[in-house]
């Protein structure tokens, strides 16, 4: 299993010392950065500002949101970056949820998954560049229909360094883990727990019976989970420093209907400690709605306490699907848990 960093989400502004994590990452081995983008920073340009200072580390997004950027917007960007890293950068992708979706970027949200299949179906086909890109899909149509009739199909005039620039897809849903395995190069999968394990390789297994042989390999694909990591003596403390986290993704990342973060956590077990959350969350209660996320919960998602608890519990990650355990952590410590991890 290897080890990635994330960068998380930016708050008000750059996070402090983020460069210097990518840096200390790359320099203790760690496979890849990432970065992520909600409705404030993008994901792209962090990536390529830190990213121009290394040499080896991979480069990748968790995610780009598929509604910010046309299907050939995207992949313009990823070949730009896959030839400025000298073929290191990984893309990744993911739906978001409605309330970002329509109330961010101005565009539908209904059928994600069918949606996602023809963007991917156009991005392949520009790293490709056997042809022009050509597509009369549902919710992409290259040239348009209608319009001016001037339109006319083209394909990139740069060359791609890879034309198998590898593909990840962010999911949560059964249908859209299987989605991933179907037609992506990689799952990132977000509160992933090794009580799932035997659930997600499933749903994996059943989208690779239906994946196109031109794609990489079974075998080759790739489960990057991004996992947070607290080291502290104090197994309540650390736990402390998630409990926001879970709290913010439960109540206020999505909506009461549609909140695809609490799904997954309802499916782990957790429903009556998700209603509890949330309904603290959308009152305003955010100081209950922390509380109430069971230390148990914390224990499924996140490695958290003294470097032995966390040495010990990652033994059990190992022998999950994941192939990329990717850290979220305090960056002054990656040295620290770049150890308990090895």
């Amino acid at each position: 299993m290897r080890l990635g960093y994330h960068t998380g989400y930016w708050s008000a502004g750059p996070p402090p010392g983020a460069q210097e994590a990518v840096l200390a990452a790359e320099s203790l081995g760690f496979d890849s950065v990432w970065t992520a983008e909600a409705y404030g920073s993008d994901a792209l340009t962090p990536l390529a500002w830190w990213g121009a200072r290394t040499t080896t580390v991979r480069l990748g997004t968790a995610i780009v949101q598929m509604s910010a950027r046309t299907p050939t917007a995207t992949a313009m960007a990823a070949l730009t970056l896959d030839h400025l890293s000298g073929g290191r950068f990984v893309l990744g992708l993911g739906v978001s949820g409605p309330q970002v979706v329509e109330g961010w970027y101005g565009q539908p949200y209904p059928r994600p998954l069918a949606r996602t299949r023809e963007y991917v179906q156009v991005v392949r086909q520009v790293l490709a560049r056997d042809r022009p890109v050509t597509i009369d899909g549902d919710f992409y149509q290259l040239p348009l229909r209608g319009g001016t009739g001037l339109g006319k199909a083209l394909r990139s005039t740069v060359h791609p360094l890879r034309p198998d620039l590898p593909i990840h897809l962010a999911a949560e849903g059964p249908k859209n883990v299987a989605l991933s395995a179907e037609i992506a190069d990689g799952w990132l999968p977000l509160f992933y727990s090794p009580r799932m394990d035997a659930t997600y390789r499933e749903l994996l297994a059943d989208g690779f019976a239906r994946r196109d042989p031109a794609l990489a390999p079974p075998e080759a694909f790739e489960v990057s989970a991004t996992v947070p990591v607290v080291v502290d003596d104090d197994v309540e403390a650390a736990a402390d420093v998630v409990r926001p986290f879970i709290a913010l993704y439960v109540g206020g990342m999505g909506a009461r209907e549609a909140n695809f973060h609490r799904d997954v956590l309802v499916r782990l077990g957790y429903g009556e400690a998700c209603d509890e959350i949330q309904d603290h969350y959308l009152a305003g209660r955010r100081d209950q709605a922390v509380r109430a996320v069971p230390r148990e919960l914390v224990d499924d998602v996140a490695l958290v306490g003294p470097v032995e608890k966390i040495r010990r519990e990652a033994a059990v990650w190992r022998s999950t699907a994941i192939t990329t355990l990717v850290v979220q952590c305090d960056p002054r410590l990656l040295p620290v848990v770049a150890r308990a991890l090895s």
